[in-house]
């Protein structure tokens, strides 16, 4: 919903004194007007939920604006030093599952780094939470693919969303793991987890933990 028109300068944001959602960025007055650049490829997948390429260190204040408490890296390098002071300044956790990139459009993603990065999203108590690969296009496009199967989209809705981010490389066999996704293998990753659906957000139910 927009409250009020962002004002564009380049690829940054100016921002007003409300919450706004202008195209895919999601924006929020920090005290007065304040310039701030979202990372690359970024994009609102649902409320608390984010997506982007690889913060740089200029992304920073944009991450702090939106109280960014967790973030999912799907890359297997180490975290950037910089990037690694940043989350520890800010209390940020950090849930890294290491997926291998690659430029070959049949190598498929692995099943368990998925589930297990889908258990961290389908955490309340990790919102506000930024999912990010190197670009924002493939693994997150993966994970966020297998996310929409969980709130029930229609293959076509999954398919248009991963080409939108993923263009003009788009590959295949990352469409066709989103399609076989079974999400019964959810199961395997809330196991020993007390857990109740929640009507939280307003797209899915998510997994509210309750008290003992």
């Amino acid at each position: 919903m927009i409250l009020e028109a962002a004002v564009q300068e380049g690829d940054a944001v100016v921002l007003g004194p409300i919450l706004q959602r202008e195209g895919e960025i999601l924006t929020r007055s920090i005290g007065g007007d304040v310039l701030l650049l979202p990372p690359s490829n970024f994009g609102v997948v649902d409320r608390g939920i984010y997506r982007s390429g690889f913060p740089s260190e200029e992304n920073f204040p944009f991450l702090k604006a939106l109280n960014v408490r967790s973030i999912v890296y799907l890359c297997p390098e180490p975290y950037p030093k910089v990037n690694a002071e940043f989350v520890r300044s800010q209390g940020i956790r950090l849930f890294q599952f290491g997926i291998e990139g690659s430029r070959e459009s049949f190598v498929t993603v692995s099943n368990r780094p998925i589930m297990e990065a889908l258990r961290v999203l389908l955490d309340i108590r990790n919102h506000p939470i930024l999912i990010h690969c190197k670009r924002g296009k493939h693994r997150t496009g993966c994970l966020v693919g297998c996310f929409r199967k969980l709130q029930n989209w229609c293959l076509s809705s999954m398919h248009e969303e991963y080409i939108k981010f993923a263009s003009p490389k788009i590959r295949p066999s990352d469409m066709r793991f989103i399609e076989m996704f079974d999400v019964s293998h959810m199961m395997h990753c809330v196991l020993g987890i007390i857990y109740r659906y929640h009507g939280f957000g307003h797209q899915a139910p998510r997994l509210v933990y309750q008290k003992a």
